[in-house]
């Protein structure tokens, strides 16, 4: 690699004009691992209601009289975005060499690329790894410094439904699984989990959401059970046993440590983010001899569009 390559200072600023609403969006793009399963919602900064209509509407045999005037309820849920902020000091040209090695890995010309936007696009999606590995575990903290402590993790929002008394078993929403999830009995497990989900959310296509180990051991407690029958094919499964290919199974890094396993539709798992908003910005700024400032503020935040059965289980792990 030559060592004669260079960015300038005025380069990365103009690149950050230039490319400003991309680069706020790119953070969300390289948490695609885990956003790629959920719902985006752009455009929001600060609270917007979600909510999810409940009631019903039926023909009956003609009669010109007859008014149904049964009551549609909405049930109102917020899905709430924080606006957060970073100051990355850096230098320059080291992180240019390390993204210009990283394209001519990937058979790229120098020529055709613009080092200084390809710079600040990498510093983007760095910011991407904190979301993605946040998305569960985030707990809001106003005086924290890290992606965790920005909003309300999936997770984070879970236990206090289940505090609030909104997510429960007597609602259908909830399973408190009674024994650890080993490598002998996560085929039963999982497929009893998903057996006890209300027969709407059985009907339509669902994502189990859940760690890396279980997965792992629903894998090969599926192998040494069902390993001889001809459709086993492969060893990765994509989807749950017996749920006719309704049921995807999600693993996540992120949710590793989780205490919930989530069966849900993509559409319920909803992300919120700022999409370039007047107040998002990106910039670059020097108060150094050497280092440059990477300067961004960005909106992010999660919810469920509703926690009703049909269209949410969450099953709580054993202690």
């Amino acid at each position: 690699m030559p060592n004669s390559i260079h960015i300038t200072d005025d380069e990365l600023k103009k690149s950050a004009v230039s490319y400003r609403k991309d680069l706020l969006i790119m953070p969300v793009l390289s948490a695609n691992d885990t956003l790629q399963h959920m719902t985006p919602r752009a455009g929001v900064a600060g609270r917007e209601v979600l909510g999810q209509l409940s009631g019903g509407i039926e023909l009956g045999p003609y009669d010109p009289s007859r008014y149904d005037d049964e009551d549609l309820e909405a049930k109102p849920r917020v899905l709430e975005t924080f606006l957060g902020s970073v100051i990355k000091r850096f230098d320059p040209n080291s992180v240019a060499k390390s993204v210009y090695g990283s394209l001519m890995t990937q058979g790229e010309d120098l020529k055709s690329v613009d080092i200084a936007q390809q710079v600040l696009y990498y510093l983007s999606a760095k910011l991407g790894q904190g979301l993605n590995k946040a998305i569960w575990s985030a707990k809001r903290n106003d005086s924290g410094t890290k992606t965790a402590d920005l909003f309300n993790g999936f997770d984070t929002i879970t236990a206090n439904e289940i505090t609030a008394q909104t997510i429960k078993a007597s609602e259908g929403n909830f399973v408190q699984l009674s024994e650890a999830i080993n490598e002998t009995n996560a085929t039963d497990i999982l497929m009893s989990i998903y057996e006890q989900a209300d027969d709407n959310l059985r009907a339509v296509p669902s994502k189990m959401y859940l760690p890396f180990d279980i997965y792992t051991a629903y894998n090969r407690d599926y192998l040494s059970t069902f390993g001889g029958v001809a459709y086993n094919r492969e060893f990765k499964k994509t989807y749950l046993e017996g749920t006719n290919n309704l049921c995807e199974l999600v693993p996540l890094a992120s949710k590793k440590g989780s205490k919930f396993i989530h069966l849900s539709t993509k559409g319920n798992m909803v992300y919120g983010y700022g999409d370039g908003m007047a107040d998002e910005k990106v910039a670059i700024e020097k108060h150094h001899e050497f280092l440059l400032s990477y300067v961004a503020t960005m909106y992010f935040g999660c919810q469920f569009e509703s926690v009703s059965k049909e269209r949410l289980l969450v099953a709580k792990l054993s202690a």
